[in-house]
């Protein structure tokens, strides 16, 4: 399916009407920008930044919320499962791969990096200076099912956060977190475990799409 121009000016038209809501792009205007992949039921706000397409993969019932950044545009990759939320003001530096697994979702404001400069002092730091006078920590970060990532944290690089992982808002995740647990702040610490009880209703959730499919 190829997004044509009547797709195009009706989605003009209606930013022309109300310029405070410009609204989502669908994935019938999304499949033909180059994205890696793109499932069904998705939804990305008009004015979020997403660079590197081609290293963009986004499954299933998926929306992206405004003023959001993906930089996909090195070597990393950004791959979105089925059923994820990214909320509004989010980053993803994809200098190495960011996957956030099905269920999983990013509240207001998270930041996540896959490359971080040495702080310590010994190097220069950002990216004006050429990389021989600079040291840089880089690393993959994966967010395993069902984990979910509180308002205004920050992901460092290298960080897995293991499946139903919640982490509160604020935190500061620094190190790999454990499976279903409740982690908070700066850095991020374990708190309790989390009920597993969403899983029933993950089950049922998908008994019913699976049922009510054509």
């Amino acid at each position: 399916m190829k997004l044509s121009l009547k797709n195009f000016v009706n989605s003009q038209l209606s930013l022309m009407k109300n310029p405070f809501n410009p609204g989502y792009y669908q994935t019938r205007d999304l499949l033909a920008l180059g994205f890696g992949s793109v499932g069904t039921n998705v939804k990305i706000a008009k004015n979020s930044t997403l660079i590197g397409l081609k290293n963009i993969f986004v499954g299933n019932n998926v929306r992206i919320d405004g003023f959001t950044s993906i930089i996909a545009s090195t070597n990393g990759q950004c791959i979105i499962g089925n059923n994820v939320h990214i909320g509004s003001n989010c980053f993803m530096s994809c200098a190495e791969n960011i996957i956030l697994s099905d269920f999983a979702g990013l509240s207001h404001g998270v930041k996540i990096f896959t490359k971080s400069d040495d702080y310590s002092g010994k190097y220069l730091t950002n990216p004006t200076v050429p990389e021989k006078y600079t040291s840089k920590k880089t690393g993959s970060v994966i967010l395993g099912k069902h984990a979910i990532i509180g308002s205004n944290s920050v992901v460092l690089p290298g960080v897995t956060i293991g499946e139903g992982t919640a982490v509160g808002a604020l935190s500061l995740v620094t190190k790999s977190l454990g499976e279903w647990g409740v982690f908070f702040g700066s850095p991020a610490k374990h708190l309790k475990k989390r009920s597993k009880d969403l899983l029933a209703l993950k089950y049922k959730y998908l008994g019913e799409e699976y049922n009510e499919s054509p």
